[in-house]
């Protein structure tokens, strides 16, 4: 994990029970003798990430309805570090005013929970779902959190209706729905369960809805979608980024990215145990463009 993530030495579970003590009844102790939780049961993971929210980032209330996607919260926070060493490469994060643009915040508006917590960021979060949005809302007015949130009412579309004429910003950031069906969503879900050693329901749902999972194309067609739609806002963000989980994709990620001839393009490497990760990341701005965007 990123060297400055909270959570890269694992979880202390005796901590995490003082500060919400509700999650106690879901601790249990595995075979080796450690302290961990049922990973297959969504109420103790929804438990055990409102102890994290709250243990290392300060985040008091945060709830989300059974059907939305739980987010594993260290992950995600790499993520955010990640993208604060890219910044860091034109501004002096700790004194500059950031903005970011999150992109399919979802219900549980992580990012910019964690980009507030650990760098005071302002966002923008938007999302397709209207409820999710609400959601979003409820969560960061609980926590007095500096986020817009805005309502997408063209799922086909990224930036279009979102960033308006006077918006500036940082970077915009992204983890697009991976799955290019329901079916294949479905079978990822099976996989999960049976990586756990448990059997399924017979709705397969292991958190998360259309929106969040799947969409026409997969991660692949979403992520050339919004690369073309860039193009237009080239000179309002910084660095547009988007995670990429198929490190396949990134070869024609690349082409389409040729086409809309960006200044720089990057790949980001990220890894969280024996999982590699990656995040892309393009600007059509030259670093003193990009640093007098903060002016």
């Amino acid at each position: 994990m990123h060297p400055r993530n909270k959570h890269k030495h694992g979880y202390n579970f005796e901590s995490l029970v003082v500060a919400l003590p509700s999650l106690s009844k879901f601790t249990t102790v595995t075979p080796r003798g450690d302290t961990s939780i049922d990973f297959s049961n969504k109420v103790a993971v929804k438990t055990l990430n409102k102890a994290l929210l709250k243990h290392h980032y300060n985040i008091e209330h945060w709830d989300i309805a059974d059907e939305f996607l739980c987010p594993p919260v260290p992950g995600r926070a790499d993520y955010i570090h990640a993208i604060a060493d890219l910044l860091a490469d034109d501004l002096d994060i700790k004194t500059t005013k950031i903005t970011g643009l999150d992109i399919g915040t979802g219900a549980n508006v992580i990012y910019p929970l964690l980009g507030c917590a650990e760098y005071k960021w302002q966002f923008i979060g938007t999302d397709v779902n209207l409820k999710a949005v609400k959601s979003a809302q409820t969560i960061c007015s609980a926590n007095n959190l500096n986020v817009k949130l805005r309502h997408q009412v063209e799922p086909r579309s990224t930036f279009k209706h979102i960033i308006s004429a006077t918006d500036t910003l940082s970077f915009s950031m992204c983890n697009p729905p991976f799955h290019s069906s329901e079916q294949a969503a479905q079978a990822g879900t099976a996989r999960k369960w049976k990586n756990l050693k448990k059997v399924p329901p017979k709705t397969l749902n292991f958190g998360g809805h259309a929106p969040e999972l799947w969409c026409e194309g997969g991660e692949l067609r979403f992520i050339k979608n919004m690369i073309a739609e860039s193009k237009l806002y080239s000179q309002q963000c910084g660095w547009f980024t988007s995670l990429v989980s198929n490190k396949d994709n990134l070869q024609p990620l690349k082409k389409a990215l040729n086409k809309v001839t960006p200044l720089e393009v990057k790949v980001i490497k990220m890894a969280q145990g024996q999982k590699q990760s990656r995040f892309l990341a393009w600007s059509f701005m030259t670093q003193a463009q990009r640093q007098a965007l903060h002016k």
